[in-house]
């Protein structure tokens, strides 16, 4: 039996989004929200914490990774509606005032990651095709515009250029990789470091290095729970949904570790450290006649591909949370002939735009992570409280043992263990400082137009 999309939302009359997203397509989004200025760019900050064991930061993230995942695959199949998070935290609290912060932090948390993407833009790698001439600020905010302007024109188009750019960042990771086999069978490299370990110290001083540099390292798999935002752009999203993630974590997870084993073999931590392009820099060690600028151009479609999902991915949030009245009606406005949140996507541009000048690539992928990890830490024990409300469909259901290490492994990576600057906490104290007044105002917006305020 067919079943007709629906025109419009049940909450507010306006255009409902358009289901164009089949499972092939889903796979390559979710790859490609994963991929990108992570690995780029950070690659080397995360060697500057752990040293030539770059490897095993990585290798702790995806497991930290996949135990999320499994609970958001299990929520999104239960609740196939866009807000994720903040829908998931709701409904198994029913705290409006916690429902705001989780919402606030997953988007600032995008936002934050959007404006890392920008800074990486206009970094080394920009840098190796057009010099220093070009101000970097001004390139970023520029960069972020023409991604507001094409997430306006429509999903399919958006997804389209996301599926072309993670072909192509994928081609670049290739051919990192296929640099290490050439290495590896030349006898070029240094295996001694990838068992040596920056962090000072042995127990728990090394415990907290290895713990820092796994926290900046989670940036890099950030992305999968952006992607449960675009559930009702999704065909059939409980079957869907649950390859697409796990896929996409498997497989991103896979060629970060062995990316991450590569870069150690081939290039030193302190010149990987040292560098916003440190890929490039493995290019350039690996003895292989691949042309610098060329890479440099992949590394920059790379990181493109990083900003135009996270700002696609705040712009639905915004629409999913005003269709949940956790945010006025105003922002749930949809464009009627392209059928896309344009408010919410000029809304999270701005605020990437200002975002944009508040810190370097290490300061703003770790204000991500922290942000992402504290509403993982929620998202995890929500699955299980969640239990208790049985839905009349079928679904993935994680065992339970998944979210509880899921919950126990975000927090301890959120928490001072992890060794994280304190310039990361003051950012995102600010940020929850900003949602805290947010809600407020909404609060006396809703009473303005006579709406029940919880």
């Amino acid at each position: 039996m067919s079943v007709t999309e629906p025109s419009t939302t049940p909450q507010s009359g306006e255009p409902s989004l358009k289901r164009a997203i089949g499972p092939k397509l889903l796979i390559l989004f979710v790859i490609g929200d994963i991929l990108g200025t992570g690995i780029y760019a950070t690659t080397g900050k995360v060697a500057g914490k752990v040293g030539g064991a770059l490897w095993l930061p990585f290798v702790i993230g995806f497991v930290v990774a996949i135990l999320t995942a499994a609970s958001y695959v299990e929520l999104v199949g239960k609740y196939p509606r866009a807000a994720g998070a903040a829908l998931y935290t709701q409904k198994a609290f029913k705290v409006p005032f916690i429902t705001f912060i989780v919402a606030f932090m997953v988007m600032c948390s995008g936002l934050s990651s959007a404006s890392a993407a920008a800074r990486a833009f206009s970094g080394d790698y920009l840098s190796e095709l057009t010099g220093d001439a070009l101000p970097p600020t001004l390139i970023a905010i520029s960069f972020i515009l023409v991604l507001a302007a094409l997430n306006l024109r429509g999903v399919s188009e958006s997804v389209k250029t996301n599926v072309v750019l993670t072909i192509v960042e994928l081609t670049g990771l290739v051919i990192i990789l296929a640099i290490g086999a050439w290495a590896v069978m030349s006898g070029d490299g240094e295996p001694s470091r990838l068992t040596d370990f920056e962090a000072s110290g042995t127990g728990y001083a090394l415990m907290t290095g290895v713990l820092g540099a796994t926290a900046l390292g989670f940036f890099a798999f950030v992305g999968f729970e952006d992607s449960v935002n675009m559930v009702e752009e999704t065909k059939d999203p409980q079957r869907n949904f649950p390859r697409a993630i796990f896929l996409g974590v498997a497989i991103t997870g896979t060629i970060y570790v062995l990316v991450a084993l590569v870069s150690s073999l081939m290039v030193d931590h302190k010149t990987l450290s040292g560098s916003s392009g440190p890929l490039l820099e493995v290019v350039k060690a690996g003895g292989v006649d691949f042309p610098h600028k060329l890479f440099a151009l992949i590394a920059l479609f790379a990181v493109t591909n990083s900003a135009l999902i996270n700002i696609m991915m705040a712009s639905r949030l915004c629409y999913g949370m005003a269709n949940e009245r956790i945010l006025p009606s105003g922002m749930g406005r949809v464009l009627a002939k392209r059928r896309t949140p344009v408010v919410g996507i000029i809304f999270v541009s701005i605020l990437a735009i200002g975002l944009v000048s508040t810190g370097e690539i290490e300061g703003l992928g770790d204000t991500t992570a922290f942000l992402l990890l504290c509403v993982f830490a929620v998202v995890n024990v929500a699955v299980l409280v969640l239990r208790r409300d049985p839905v009349d469909h079928a679904h993935f259901r994680t065992p339970t043992v998944l979210p509880v290490l899921g919950a126990i492994t975000a927090l301890i990576l959120a928490s001072p263990l992890a060794d994280r600057p304190a310039d990361v906490y003051i950012r995102a104290g600010v940020l929850l400082a900003i949602g805290i007044a947010l809600w407020a105002l909404n609060k006396v917006v809703m009473r303005t137009r006579g709406e029940e305020v919880a």
